[in-house]
């Protein structure tokens, strides 16, 4: 998702907890947890109790933060000689003795993009892998608290914030690259080989990551259960179409997607679902919502989409 406001609209927190919560509150989300989907899945106890762990496929870790709105999952994946971390979380609570509790392999870190809720626990690893792209660049010097401070505000909380948190100074801490990777970078843990796939347009720095011998997807923000945002400056919506498209591709290969936010296992046919949701939404045979700031809000076949004027605009002038 995006970390650029939770308190200037209710309506966009509730859409990004639930493409169908209908609630008065900011903290609507709260009801739904734990979320049946990883309700489902074997839980892993761990401390802190501020992350909750599940085994969504074997040598797979769900961390989930679901007491924060943006309920950002990380995935733990691991081999039999080393171990990759797919994103640090929001970074209100250190990340890294969770994953000396789940595993004593090396551990590389990788961001499905650098948007602030996923990099939040970069700065805790020595190991990170990150795409040589501007945005990545400007992501590795952290943000300071004016940017994130409705992301720890008491509405950005279910209960109270995490104890030893200053919500007052809370800021993302700068971290660096170790090694940069591009589309096709693999990755081999030991008896499981994970592939990068580039999928800009929520960010220019998306990606997908795949483990094609087991049909596993790990989306970022391309796709997750709830709306997905695509009103960003740096959202790409000519590049989005094209990256899901890309990722529709695979399905009849895939068993199961795990998304950066709410739900860490989903069918893969939703896949499918959202490239007819963004073309019919860049086709404009579908009506939007509006919203603030010109915002336009779509469902389409179970599907929303958060996007704008804006972007739609930058959309319709780009040359094919």
């Amino acid at each position: 998702m995006n970390s650029r406001r939770i308190s200037a609209s209710l309506a966009i927190a509730l859409a990004a907890c639930s493409a169908t919560a209908n609630a008065q509150s900011p903290k609507a989300w709260c009801g739904l947890l734990p979320r049946p989907a990883n309700a489902a899945l074997p839980a892993v106890t761990v401390k802190p109790d501020w992350f909750k762990v599940y085994r969504a496929a074997e040598g797979v870790y769900a961390i989930v933060e679901p007491e924060q709105w943006q309920e950002a999952i990380s995935y733990l994946i691991v081999g039999t000689r080393s171990a990759l971390l797919f994103d640090t979380g929001i970074g209100v609570v250190p990340i890294r003795p969770v994953i000396a509790q789940l595993t004593k392999l090396p551990v590389t870190v990788l961001n499905s993009h650098t948007h602030y809720d996923h990099m939040g626990g970069n700065w805790e690893f020595t190991r990170i892998a990150a795409m040589h792209r501007p945005f990545t660049r400007t992501s590795m010097a952290g943000l300071p608290h004016a940017k994130v401070a409705g992301e720890v505000s008491a509405d950005a909380f279910c209960s109270r914030a995490p104890a030893g948190l200053d919500t007052a100074r809370h800021h993302v801490r700068a971290w660096r690259a170790t090694e940069t990777i591009a589309d096709g970078h693999r990755f081999d843990l030991g008896g499981r080989t994970l592939e990068v796939l580039s999928v800009p347009g929520h960010t220019p720095d998306a990606i997908a990551l795949i483990d094609r011998a087991h049909g596993l997807l790990w989306t970022g923000d391309s796709y997750y259960d709830g709306t997905i945002w695509l009103f960003a400056e740096e959202t790409d919506l000519v590049s989005y179409e094209r990256s899901i498209g890309r990722l529709a591709a695979l399905v009849p290969s895939l068993r199961q997607l795990l998304p950066a936010h709410n739900t860490a296992s989903v069918a893969p046919d939703k896949l499918t679902r959202t490239l007819g949701a963004i073309r019919a939404v860049r086709s404009g045979t579908v009506a939007g919502k509006a919203g603030e700031g010109g915002e336009l809000s779509f469902e389409v076949n179970g599907i929303a989409i958060r996007t704008s004027q804006k972007a739609l605009a930058r959309a319709a002038a780009t040359k094919p």
